[in-house]
C-alpha cells in the first residue's frame, strides 16, 4: 500500500477540509450560547492511505470513518497509530474480532441490536482492550427497509443491554443516516428529530448526561449541527467521489 502522494493531492484535501470545518464553524456560531461541540469525521471508505495521510499531514486531521472491516484493519496497521478510526459500516458478527483487535478504533458507531453488543463486547474482553470500547447505537429512524438500525421503539431496551451487562463497552451515543428526501415543512429534519427524542429517552431512564449524536453526512450537516448533531460524517466533499466497491475490501 503506497502512502505517497503529490502536493497538488494533499492541497486539494487540505482545501476541501478547511471549507467543511469553517461552514461546521459558522453553523455552530450562528446558534449562539446554546451551540453544541462538533467533532468532524472524514470519510475515506475505499480512498487510498495516502489521502489519509495527507489530511493527517497537511491539515492535521485525525478522526476518520472507514465502512469495511478489511479495509480499516489494512489502512490501520499503515497509517499513524494516533488515527482515531471511527467503524461507521454495517458490522457483521464475525467480524467484531477483527474491530476490537484494532487498538485505535475510537468508536463503533452500528451497534444496531443487544446480540451484536454482546458479541464485541466479548471480543473486546478476549482483546484485552485497555479501556471499554465506545459504541454508538444505530437507529433507523426513517423506517426504511433498505437501512440498518434498530427502530426508535426498541433503543432504550438495547441501551439496557449494553450498560448492564457489556462491561467491556461504553454507550456513548446514536448513530443514524436517515432518509435521502426528508419532510422538511416544519423547518426540522424528522431523522433528526427522532434521534434527539431517541437519546432524551435513554438519558432519562439510565440516568447518562453526555450521549452524542451522530447525525449529517455531506448533504445534510449544516441541518444535522443546527438539530444537535456532535459528530458529522462528510466523506465525497473531502476526498470528492469513490471507485466502485470491491467486495475483498469488506
Amino acid at each position: 500500500m503506497s502512502l505517497a502522494y503529490t502536493a497538488e493531492r494533499a492541497q486539494e484535501i487540505a482545501d476541501n477540509l478547511a471549507g467543511v470545518k469553517a461552514k461546521l464553524n459558522e453553523t455552530l456560531q450562528s446558534k449562539g450560547a446554546s451551540a453544541q461541540t462538533a467533532r468532524l469525521v472524514a470519510v475515506s471508505k475505499l480512498k487510498p492511505a495516502s489521502d489519509i495521510l495527507a489530511a493527517y499531514e497537511k491539515s492535521g486531521h485525525r478522526n476518520f470513518g472507514e465502512n469495511y472491516v478489511q479495509e480499516l484493519e489494512e489502512k490501520s496497521k499503515e497509517l499513524p497509530g494516533d488515527i482515531k478510526w471511527h467503524f461507521i459500516g454495517s458490522l457483521q458478527s464475525n467480524k467484531c474480532k477483527v474491530v476490537a483487535a484494532i487498538p485505535n478504533v475510537f468508536v463503533v458507531e452500528t451497534v444496531d441490536s443487544a446480540k451484536k453488543a454482546t458479541t464485541l463486547d466479548k471480543a473486546c474482553a478476549a482483546a484485552a482492550r485497555p479501556e471499554p470500547l465506545r459504541i454508538f447505537l444505530q437507529v433507523n429512524t426513517s423506517g426504511e427497509g433498505s437501512k440498518s438500525g434498530m427502530l426508535p421503539s426498541g433503543v432504550l431496551e438495547v441501551a439496557q443491554h449494553v450498560v448492564s451487562t457489556c462491561s467491556h463497552l461504553k454507550l456513548a451515543g446514536l448513530m443514524t443516516i436517515g432518509s435521502p428526501n426528508p419532510d422538511l415543512e416544519n423547518g426540522e429534519n424528522p431523522d433528526f428529530k427522532a434521534l434527539n427524542e431517541c437519546r432524551t429517552t435513554i438519558q432519562d431512564a439510565l440516568k447518562i448526561n453526555d450521549l452524542e449524536l451522530s447525525m449529517g453526512m455531506s448533504d445534510d450537516f449544516e441541518r444535522a449541527l443546527l438539530q444537535g448533531s456532535t459528530n458529522i460524517r462528510v466523506g465525497s466533499t473531502i476526498f470528492g467521489s469513490r471507485p466502485p466497491f470491491n467486495k475483498t475490501a469488506a
